[in-house]
Protein backbone atom coordinates (compact mmCIF):
# COMPACT_ATOMS: atom_id res chain seq x y z
CA UNK A 1 0.00 0.00 0.00
CA UNK A 2 2.46 2.53 1.13
CA UNK A 3 0.31 5.71 0.73
CA UNK A 4 1.86 7.88 3.45
CA UNK A 5 3.94 9.75 0.82
CA UNK A 6 4.65 12.71 3.34
CA UNK A 7 6.02 12.48 6.93
CA UNK A 8 3.88 13.22 9.37
CA UNK A 9 5.20 15.82 11.97
CA UNK A 10 2.84 14.95 14.95
CA UNK A 11 1.26 11.62 15.99
CA UNK A 12 -1.84 10.82 14.29
CA UNK A 13 -3.16 9.68 17.46
CA UNK A 14 -1.83 11.79 19.97
CA UNK A 15 -0.90 14.88 18.87
CA UNK A 16 2.49 14.78 19.72
CA UNK A 17 5.29 15.91 18.04
CA UNK A 18 7.29 12.84 16.52
CA UNK A 19 11.08 12.97 17.22
CA UNK A 20 12.50 9.95 15.41
CA UNK A 21 12.45 9.34 11.55
CA UNK A 22 10.63 6.14 12.14
CA UNK A 23 8.28 7.66 13.98
CA UNK A 24 7.57 10.35 11.75
CA UNK A 25 7.40 7.94 8.39
CA UNK A 26 4.87 5.56 10.70
CA UNK A 27 2.99 9.16 12.07
CA UNK A 28 2.71 7.31 15.39
CA UNK A 29 4.64 7.60 18.45
CA UNK A 30 6.37 4.58 19.83
CA UNK A 31 3.51 4.51 22.93
CA UNK A 32 0.50 4.84 20.35
CA UNK A 33 2.38 2.07 18.26
CA UNK A 34 2.12 -0.26 20.93
CA UNK A 35 -1.56 1.23 21.87
CA UNK A 36 -2.92 0.08 18.31
CA UNK A 37 -1.04 -3.05 17.99
CA UNK A 38 -2.61 -4.09 21.31
CA UNK A 39 -5.93 -2.85 20.87
CA UNK A 40 -8.59 -5.78 21.62
CA UNK A 41 -11.32 -5.17 18.78
CA UNK A 42 -13.70 -8.39 18.11
CA UNK A 43 -12.30 -9.53 14.90
CA UNK A 44 -14.98 -12.58 14.32
CA UNK A 45 -16.40 -10.84 11.55
CA UNK A 46 -13.98 -10.16 9.57
CA UNK A 47 -11.78 -12.40 7.25
CA UNK A 48 -7.93 -12.76 7.52
CA UNK A 49 -7.24 -10.65 5.13
CA UNK A 50 -9.25 -7.95 5.58
CA UNK A 51 -7.27 -7.88 9.46
CA UNK A 52 -4.32 -8.08 7.42
CA UNK A 53 -5.09 -4.88 5.48
CA UNK A 54 -6.39 -3.12 7.92
CA UNK A 55 -3.40 -3.60 10.02
CA UNK A 56 -1.21 -2.37 6.87
CA UNK A 57 -3.52 0.10 6.14
CA UNK A 58 -2.60 1.68 10.35
CA UNK A 59 1.04 0.97 9.58
CA UNK A 60 0.96 2.69 6.79
CA UNK A 61 -0.08 5.60 8.51
CA UNK A 62 -3.28 5.72 5.16
CA UNK A 63 -5.86 6.32 7.79
CA UNK A 64 -5.81 9.90 9.75
CA UNK A 65 -8.41 11.23 11.96
CA UNK A 66 -10.86 13.44 10.69
CA UNK A 67 -12.86 14.01 13.35
CA UNK A 68 -13.90 11.99 16.44
CA UNK A 69 -14.76 9.12 14.81
CA UNK A 70 -14.50 9.93 11.24
CA UNK A 71 -11.43 9.19 9.20
CA UNK A 72 -10.10 9.39 6.16
CA UNK A 73 -8.87 5.98 4.76
CA UNK A 74 -6.66 5.90 1.60
CA UNK A 75 -7.83 2.75 -1.26
CA UNK A 76 -5.70 -0.22 -1.16
CA UNK A 77 -4.23 1.14 -4.32
CA UNK A 78 -4.04 4.71 -3.41
CA UNK A 79 -5.68 6.48 -5.87
CA UNK A 80 -8.34 6.88 -3.81
CA UNK A 81 -9.96 8.46 0.00
CA UNK A 82 -12.91 7.54 1.84
CA UNK A 83 -14.26 8.62 4.79
CA UNK A 84 -14.65 5.93 7.43
CA UNK A 85 -16.25 5.37 10.91
CA UNK A 86 -15.91 2.13 13.17
CA UNK A 87 -19.74 1.21 11.81
CA UNK A 88 -19.56 2.27 8.16
CA UNK A 89 -17.48 3.96 5.11
CA UNK A 90 -17.79 5.29 1.64
CA UNK A 91 -15.63 2.66 0.17
CA UNK A 92 -17.27 0.85 -2.71
CA UNK A 93 -18.26 -2.73 -0.20
CA UNK A 94 -18.71 0.01 2.82
CA UNK A 95 -21.81 1.61 0.53
CA UNK A 96 -23.33 -1.96 -0.04
CA UNK A 97 -23.25 -2.38 3.54
CA UNK A 98 -20.63 -5.01 3.98
CA UNK A 99 -18.13 -4.69 6.53
CA UNK A 100 -14.09 -3.44 5.34
CA UNK A 101 -11.03 -2.75 6.25
CA UNK A 102 -11.24 0.85 6.30
CA UNK A 103 -13.97 0.28 8.74
CA UNK A 104 -11.89 -2.17 11.00
CA UNK A 105 -9.31 -0.08 11.33
CA UNK A 106 -11.10 2.93 12.34
CA UNK A 107 -12.34 0.44 15.10
CA UNK A 108 -8.76 -0.18 16.17
CA UNK A 109 -7.41 3.04 16.20
CA UNK A 110 -10.91 4.03 18.36
CA UNK A 111 -9.91 1.00 20.43
CA UNK A 112 -6.23 2.23 21.07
Amino acid sequence: MNAAATTNTHCLRCGRTLTSARSRSLGYGPTCARHIRRATVDLRDYKAHQIASARELIEDGAIIPLRSVVFIAVSTDGTETYKSAPTSCTCPAGLKGSRCYHSLAARMLLAA
